[in-house]
C-alpha cells in the first residue's frame, strides 16, 4: 500500500463552520524571502536560479549573479512595501511566510509585519531546494529557523513553510512538535490531518497555481489582466461552492511590482466586496479548524 492519501474528503468535504457563517475562508500570504536566496555570500556553491524575472537562468557557480541578486533586493526595498500598503489601507489581515535569515537583513520590514499585526509563520532558515540536503542540515535548520525567527519577532512561528521541500521535511515539521499547522501541500481545498509520523499534525494547504509564481513560470501569466481574472474566477466558483478556502501567494519580487500589484488590489477590492467572506490569516484557519473539526481518531 502507498503512504500518499489519493482520498481525501472524497466526494463529501466537511462543512467548514467558517465565522459568521462566511462561504469562504480567504488567505493571502506573502513570502519573504529576499537575502535568503542562493548566494556564495550565504556560504553555497553559486547564485540563485528561481522564481525571478529571469526565467530559465542558470546557476553561477563559484560566482555571484549581480542582475537576480538585484532582483530579489526590489523585493525587500520596493515590492515588499507596495503590498504593505496595499493591504494596510484595507485593514486585511496577512500571513508571511518568512525565510529567517532574510528578515534578519531587514529589521523595518519585521517591525512592520508586526505593527499590522501580521502572523509571520516560518519559511525556513534559508530560501534554497532541500530536496538532496542531508537529513542532519535540515534538522539543524529548522532550529535555526525557529530560535532566529524567535529573536527576531519575540515569539516562535507556529506555522511552517518550507516550500522547497525534501522527503523528509514533514517528518521532521512533526518531530520537532511545535507548530501547529504545516502548510508544505496543495493537496486540497481544506485543512486536514496528516498521521503518518505518530501524531497527527494538522495541514493547511497552500496553493501554486493561485500564486504570483506564475508570471515567472514558462506556463504562466503574461501579464495583470489574465493574473486577476483567475484570481476572481477561483475565488467566485469557491464562493458559489462554499464552505471552502482559498490561498493567494505572493512575492515582493514579483506581485510586488507596480502592474501586478494593481492586480493585486483589484482582486482584494472584489473579495471585500461580497458579503460572507472571512478573510483570515492561516493561523487564524488553523486555529478554527481545530476546534470545530478536532482530529478524530
Amino acid at each position: 500500500m502507498t503512504p500518499r492519501d489519493l482520498i481525501g474528503y472524497g466526494p463529501t468535504p466537511p462543512n467548514a463552520q467558517w465565522p459568521n457563517g462566511a462561504r469562504i475562508a480567504v488567505q493571502f500570504v506573502i513570502n519573504y524571502e529576499e537575502g535568503g536566496e542562493n548566494s556564495i555570500l550565504n556560504g553555497d556553491r553559486g547564485s540563485e536560479a528561481f522564481l525571478s524575472e529571469m526565467v530559465g537562468a542558470q546557476s553561477h557557480i563559484g560566482a555571484r549573479a549581480m542582475a537576480m541578486e538585484s532582483l530579489y533586493e526590489y523585493g525587500a526595498r520596493a515590492g515588499f512595501w507596495r503590498l504593505h500598503r496595499i493591504f494596510t489601507e484595507r485593514k486585511a489581515p496577512v500571513t508571511v511566510y518568512g525565510v529567517a535569515t532574510a528578515m534578519q537583513m531587514n529589521p523595518a520590514a519585521v517591525e512592520a509585519m508586526l505593527t499590522a499585526d501580521w502572523e509571520i509563520a516560518s519559511h525556513g532558515y534559508r530560501w534554497i531546494d532541500y530536496q538532496n540536503v542531508p537529513e542532519e542540515v535540515e534538522r539543524d535548520h529548522i532550529h535555526k529557523a525557529i530560535e532566529l525567527h524567535t529573536q527576531l519577532t519575540g515569539a516562535r512561528p507556529l506555522g511552517w513553510y518550507q516550500g522547497r521541500t525534501s522527503p523528509q521535511t514533514a517528518r521532521l515539521v512533526v518531530e520537532e512538535g511545535g507548530f501547529i499547522y504545516d502548510a508544505d501541500s496543495y493537496a486540497d481545498d481544506l485543512p486536514y490531518y496528516d498521521t503518518r509520523y505518530g501524531k497527527p499534525q494538522l495541514i493547511v494547504p497552500y496553493t501554486l497555481d493561485v500564486n504570483d509564481m506564475k508570471f515567472v513560470a514558462y506556463n504562466g501569466f503574461a501579464d495583470a489582466e489574465p493574473f486577476y481574472r483567475y484570481l476572481r474566477d477561483t475565488f467566485d466558483q469557491l464562493y458559489l461552492e462554499g464552505s471552502r478556502m482559498m490561498s493567494i501567494g505572493l512575492h515582493g519580487r514579483i506581485a510586488g511590482k507596480p502592474a501586478r500589484a494593481a492586480a493585486v488590489a483589484r482582486f482584494l477590492d472584489h473579495v471585500l466586496s461580497h458579503d460572507k467572506v472571512w478573510v483570515a490569516r492561516r493561523i487564524d484557519i488553523a486555529r478554527h479548524w481545530l476546534k470545530v473539526h478536532p482530529y478524530a481518531a
